[in-house]
């Protein structure tokens, strides 16, 4: 005979908790499940999941739901609230698992550009052809016109690769090849102009495999023309109360160590900015909800039916994100070379981006149940704020949460 759910149960006869005769699996006066998980395992892990899960089958109830747009929303605002897992724990769920699997599949791979072609002579050429790069010299009448327009070139091209951080060779490499490209060039056009100019018997500013020059990073943030420090030269808000310039400038002072850093370890800067979502996340979900109560202000709706919406619209998002993950993951497994793979691949890649924004459009529509083209504005504005707003907080959560060891 297979015991029953409540097998356990039948032996307690009154809650270990307030001492009240029991009635059935739950104390109806604490609540306290009746099952005592020191004496089953399977109940001992129910217990663990099941602030997380519901194993009772919420979850997948939700998840399917939620795959119809504004469903979910509408249901739970309709009163329909037993039968799905609450709005904000979903959310915390989805985002933990979304992430975590995110910084599992998704990694950086270093980007290889083309050769770039060969002169007559057989030297590197520029990386890009004259007419398209804008480095030429062929307009040019006399040596101290190439010579300027060089100079005036050099400068640009090298506070251009100064910017960049040094991880990022695939973009630095380019630039510096139009480096030596421009010395290169300069000197054959004042062979032709004149070759016996003094300037060609001397060495190029930039000689081929010496270091190039780099900017200090606390040069790049000046206040009043001198370099930024958080206690003798800080950034001074007028609006803003002492103690919070401070902390501005405190953070501002964490973000200028770290983007050495990554510079030094792009690999990890990575790592950090995924790291950095869930924060930016829970910190926009509510701004995100005071803009749809902004934008639907004439609905009457109080502010905590719109923070249901963007709990659920973000926990879509969430979902869409974990499916690329593990897409990519999988495709991963598959050897680059397979082009039958990469139909389906690169289809269901572009399937869950297109679709990511018509299901928060239609979402909006069946929820707040307005025009279309009234709709479709507002989902226009909203997002392009939003993503403003995700895109700033993502930066500055990574550079000043930072810790340096």
């Amino acid at each position: 005979m297979t015991p029953s759910h409540d097998a356990d149960a039948v032996h307690a006869s009154a809650c270990d908790n307030c001492k009240t005769p029991l009635q059935g699996g739950y104390c109806h006066v604490c609540g306290q499940n009746a099952h005592n998980p020191l004496r089953s395992f399977g109940h001992a892990v129910e217990e663990v999941f099941e602030s997380f899960w519901h194993l009772d089958g919420r979850i997948f109830r939700t998840l399917r739901t939620l795959l119809s747009p504004g469903k979910l929303a509408n249901a739970y605002l309709g009163g329909h609230r037993a039968p799905f897992v609450a709005p904000l724990r979903l959310f915390v769920i989805l985002s933990v698992l979304t992430f975590f699997v995110a910084k599992l599949t998704l990694h950086f791979e270093e980007v290889r550009l083309p050769n770039p072609p060969a002169t007559a002579d057989g030297k590197t050429n520029l990386v890009a052809p004259p007419d398209e790069s804008g480095i030429t010299f062929s307009k040019q009448t006399t040596v101290d016109a190439v010579i300027k327009e060089r100079d005036k070139t050099l400068d640009g091209l090298v506070s251009a690769r100064a910017g960049i951080p040094r991880g990022l060779g695939f973009v630095r490499k380019p630039i510096e090849e139009n480096i030596y490209a421009t010395q290169r060039l300069a000197r054959e056009r004042i062979m032709q102009l004149q070759p016996d100019h003094p300037s060609l018997a001397q060495p190029d500013r930039f000689p081929v495999g010496a270091p190039l020059p780099e900017i200090p990073m606390r040069a790049l943030i000046t206040i009043d023309g001198k370099p930024f420090d958080a206690e003798t030269n800080p950034v001074r808000v007028g609006w803003l109360p002492g103690f919070a310039n401070r902390w501005f400038n405190r953070k501002l002072a964490r973000a200028e160590e770290n983007v050495p850093r990554v510079a030094q370890d792009p690999d990890y800067f990575f790592t950090r900015l995924i790291g950095s979502v869930p924060s930016a996340l829970f910190v926009l979900v509510p701004v995100f909800a005071l803009l749809l109560k902004l934008a639907y202000i004439g609905t009457r709706r109080v502010y905590l039916e719109h923070l249901v919406v963007a709990l659920y619209s973000h926990a879509y998002l969430c979902l869409c994100v974990l499916a690329l993950c593990l897409t990519q993951a999988f495709g991963s497994l598959v050897t680059a070379d397979s082009y039958w793979w990469k139909i389906p691949y690169w289809t269901v890649l572009t399937a869950i981006l297109v679709w990511m924004p018509i299901y928060l459009l239609k979402m909006q529509q069946r929820v707040y149940r307005q025009h279309r083209i009234v709709t479709l504005l507002k989902f226009s504005v909203l997002g392009a704020l939003y993503f403003m707003m995700l895109v700033t907080a993502l930066i500055f959560l990574m550079l000043t949460t930072w810790v340096n060891v």
